[in-house]
């Protein structure tokens, strides 16, 4: 039976070797799963329960959860294949569910490591440098999207009120405050920026020619600067987010809060940053307790 799929995926699907390959490893590990645990059974016999016994076995070995679907898709496609050509009476992979794949935790910097970036790396008066700077603290103070900085306009920076007017997905408005340090760097860097360009348009941030900044630019110019304070594999403008949000829940703000400055639809998606914080915690319990 297996031959046969196999034959299917290659002449009748096109499928590539590779892929075929995979499908044919999986479908033998389980074969020989079967033989090893009941010789009485075969791949035409075996039942759901005994596919659930595999995969929890995979699982024992440590296989990740991408993995053990991989293994039951080719599982899923080959009864499927062997019930229409009549090779077996039922399908026992139909109704089986994979592991759910863990999210992996967002990243994020520490609050000591976003001081020595702010505070003490040696910034200029240039363009550059005091759009750069101005950049990573509205990020990290604001907790903005990419997408959502680089459409802000001069009009949505009201001074006098405290607060950014933010465009978020699905053309969403959301308010967010903001504090004395923000607002000095912003009214510095449209100084500097209007000395430079003069002050016609309308964009808050621009590049170098005096058009609106690029979604390029803008992760360009926070991986550099992340990469002098963190060691870090990511480094774009989405970790300056995750900081945002965890510092916040760390310093004691509650999670409706957060949500609703982070533009979340709901609380569920906010919560990752408790399994962050606790992770955190974690890592300072074993390094402080002597017992631990």
């Amino acid at each position: 039976m297996i031959n046969q799929f196999l034959n299917y995926l290659r002449y009748e699907r096109n499928h590539s070797a590779q892929t075929v390959q995979t499908y044919e490893e999986a479908l033998n590990e389980f074969e020989s799963y079967i033989i090893l645990k009941d010789s009485g059974l075969s791949l035409a016999t075996a039942d759901t329960d005994f596919i659930r016994d595999w995969m929890e076995s995979l699982m024992d070995k440590g296989n990740t959860a991408s993995t053990i679907n991989k293994k039951l898709s080719a599982l899923r496609s080959f009864y499927r294949f062997a019930l229409k050509r009549k090779l077996v009476e039922h399908d026992p992979a139909h109704c089986v569910t994979g592991p759910k794949k863990s999210k992996p935790l967002p990243q994020f910097l520490r609050e000591g490591e976003m001081d020595r970036l702010l505070d003490d790396l040696e910034w200029n008066d240039s363009f550059d440098n005091v759009r750069a700077r101005t950049i990573i603290l509205l990020f990290y103070e604001a907790g903005l999207r990419r997408s959502e900085l680089i459409g802000l306009n001069d009009e949505n920076v009201d001074f006098t009120g405290g607060q950014l007017k933010v465009t978020g997905k699905r053309n969403k408005q959301r308010i967010i405050p903001f504090g004395e340090e923000l607002a000095t760097a912003l009214q510095h860097y449209i100084t500097v920026r209007d000395a430079q360009f003069g002050s016609a348009g309308e964009a808050l941030f621009l590049n170098d020619k005096g058009g609106r900044i690029a979604d390029h630019q803008v992760y360009g110019i926070v991986r550099k600067y992340l990469s002098a304070v963190t060691s870090l594999k990511k480094r774009s403008p989405h970790v300056l987010r995750h900081t945002f949000a965890t510092a916040m829940l760390n310093n004691g703000a509650g999670l409706e809060n957060i949500k609703r400055l982070l533009g979340h639809e709901s609380v569920r998606t906010t919560e990752i940053y408790t399994h962050t914080t606790f992770e955190q915690l974690k890592r300072v319990y074993k390094e402080a307790h002597p017992r631990a």
